[in-house]
């Protein structure tokens, strides 16, 4: 939406300047643009309340008072004699229609009128047509004009099935395909309901009486219409968005005092067709749930007082605006106050966590904390799968095609998670997850099950590089620490699997149930606490990979050659591990792989950036006696 800001001012009390103005849009979560002295700001999908001056205004209440500065028709009207018919009121609750007829001098257009169009940059085309454009931007409300001549006495809205050619007011044709909302008189469409009016009945500059809808269209029967046909439409943007369906007959009243500021009226006449009115909502008023959303504290009256400024009404409870489509509860309340406060301005406080101590949570907690201190990583996955079996319960409406079944084993899910770590070089991989599988049995069974998943080496460091993860590595950890002896150890092929790995992969799976007691025997649960932490986010930017070898001809000197290791400093080393290890007891040499393992956060790495890196690490080794990189010429 543009406005132009001297427009908006007369909207308010106050007279910000471009700079504060364009602070607290920012702040209320209106993003926008300037240039000089219009604004264009981006509205988001649930504020169509705001698509006009008075709606901005409202907004802006809490900043800057606002003000109505516009004079409407304040006299008794007569009822207009008009046969409608409404055949589809789901669609339209509630229309309004004005009958004006004026005489032949219409004077220049006011500054106001003339600025709209000179400024924004929208074209003219008729003075009725002219003033309903105007109206929508002051006030929101799209309106249609048909010159009254050019139709017959029977009007009819409905909802129908439509293949036909309609012809636009801008002249476009269209084919006319499914259900539209369309007014007609006789068999002639005459109007795609809340998109665009028709060539056959638009006015012209020669049009002195016209007859001006004012409609509340549900707006679902618009949302995809303007996409549909390829038309560009204002009012189908304002439309598909909710207008104020309480506010028509103010609406046609601000359109005859414009027209009245520019012609004599010689003739008036109005009428509102209701057939399912605006239900007022309400909501309790609770600032302690306020609070509670926003972690702020704020007191009744402050409460009251934000909420009033935006139009709410409060008495016993909080009256709903009729233009506030999106607010359904506290946690909207919540966001409307949070927006004036600012955002920016509510201070976090640290996460307070209310202890629980069910059984089953404590469990859960001291099998993690085992697994944990046995080098084991936890993974989470999600509960759904390719794969069907005979107990497998389908989802019928799954967010992915591929995984439209809930797992009956962790199986699957822990081989991927294995594969997707084997796939980064990752050596020893020692993975566990607790987590939900689904049966159908005679009923749907859920069970909570804890599956265990190792393959690789033992670890990266040299004792033990040369053993491997296997059935006796599973059995120490789970027999000789615990006494469990449930588990059912198996060896998951390899065969089918994606992978060039050869190591083999070990599984074992157990229902929480069937874990014994003595496992949990003289354990305790590790009290849960909160340590705010500062951490390095995942690079997006790929690494690079150098290995290097070392002959270690004075094995005493390992330990050296390990510290340096181990303490070296550079933000270019993301990670390293010994990837060979081989000691000659003959000779008294050792022979170690390395591999560095370098990535920016910033960047993608040059050569020479990793090279660089590399010799500020390797030279400090090469210095100890007796270690020296074969081939390695020089640094």
């Amino acid at each position: 939406m543009k406005f132009i800001y001297q427009d908006l001012l007369n909207f308010l009390h106050e007279l910000p300047s471009k700079e504060d103005l364009s602070e607290k849009l920012f702040q209320l979560g209106h993003e926008h643009e300037i240039d000089g002295n219009i604004f264009d700001l981006e509205i988001t999908p649930n504020r169509g309340d705001c698509l006009s001056l008075i709606g901005l205004s409202r907004d802006l209440n809490n900043f800057y008072e606002s003000k109505n500065p516009f004079e409407i028709y304040e006299k008794d009207i007569k009822l207009l004699n008009l046969n409608f018919k409404n055949l589809s009121p789901d669609s339209c609750p509630k229309i309004s229609f004005l009958e004006i007829e004026i005489s032949d001098e219409i004077t220049p257009y006011k500054p106001y009128l003339e600025n709209y169009f000179s400024k924004i940059g929208n074209k003219k085309t008729n003075f009725f047509t002219d003033i309903s454009n105007y109206i929508s931007y002051e006030m929101g409300q799209p309106t249609h004009c048909y010159d009254r001549d050019l139709i017959a006495n029977d009007l009819t809205f409905n909802k129908r099935i439509c293949e036909e050619t309609f012809k636009t007011i801008i002249g476009d044709e269209i084919m006319l395909e499914g259900e539209n909302c369309v007014f007609t008189t006789g068999s002639e469409i005459v109007n795609l309901a809340g998109v665009m009016g028709g060539e056959s009945t638009g006015c012209s500059t020669s049009t002195k009486k016209v007859l001006v809808e004012c409609a509340y269209f549900n707006p679902e029967e618009i949302i995809g219409k303007t996409i549909k046909y390829n038309l560009k439409s204002d009012a189908a943007h304002k439309f598909e968005r909710g207008v104020d369906i309480a506010s028509q007959e103010h609406v046609l009243r601000r359109f005859i005092s414009i027209v009245q500021d520019h012609a004599f009226i010689k003739d008036l006449s109005i009428k509102t067709f209701v057939s399912n009115d605006f239900k007022e909502k309400y909501l309790p008023i609770d600032n302690k749930c306020i609070n509670k959303i926003l972690g702020i504290k704020i007191s009744r009256e402050e409460y009251i007082n934000y909420l009033s400024k935006l139009g709410f009404e409060i008495e016993d409870k909080i009256k709903i605006p009729s233009y506030r489509h999106d607010i359904t509860s506290q946690n909207d309340l919540a966001e409307e106050i949070a927006r004036i406060i600012g955002f920016n301005n509510i201070k976090s406080i640290p996460l307070k966590l209310n202890s629980f101590s069910t059984e089953e949570n404590n469990r859960i907690s001291l099998i993690q904390d085992f697994f944990a201190e046995n080098g084991f990583s936890e993974v989470i996955n999600f509960p759904f799968t390719e794969k069907e079996e005979e107990k497998s319960i389908h989802i019928d409406n799954p967010l992915d095609s591929s995984r439209k079944n809930l797992r009956t084993s962790l199986k699957d899910s822990l081989i991927e998670n294995l594969l997707f770590n084997e796939r980064r070089q990752k050596d020893s991989l020692k993975l566990f997850e607790i987590s939900d599988v689904y049966l159908n049995k005679k009923n749907i069974v859920q069970e909570k099950r804890l599956g265990i998943i190792i393959s690789g080496r033992c670890g990266n460091n040299y004792i033990d590089f040369q053993k491997k993860l296997d059935t006796n590595y599973l059995k120490k950890i789970l027999n000789l620490n615990n006494g469990i002896s449930i588990f059912n150890i198996e060896e998951i092929s390899r065969e089918g699997l994606k992978t060039k790995k050869k190591e083999k992969i070990f599984y074992a799976e157990v229902s929480l149930d069937d874990i014994p007691d003595e496992f949990f025997n003289n354990r305790k649960p590790k009290k849960a606490s909160i340590n705010f932490i500062s951490y390095d986010p995942v690079s997006e930017f790929p690494f690079s990979i150098r290995d290097f070898s070392f002959s270690i001809k004075n094995p005493e000197q390992y330990n050296n050659f390990m510290t340096i290791i181990e303490n070296f400093n550079d933000d270019n080393l993301k990670d390293f591990f010994i990837f060979d290890f081989f000691l000659n007891e003959k000779l008294g040499e050792i022979k170690v792989g390395v591999r560095l393992i370098f990535q920016s956060t910033s960047k993608t790495l040059s050569e020479i950036e990793i090279k660089k890196s590399s010799e500020k690490l390797i030279k400090p080794l090469i210095d100890l006696e007796g270690v020296s990189v074969p081939g390695l010429d020089s640094l």
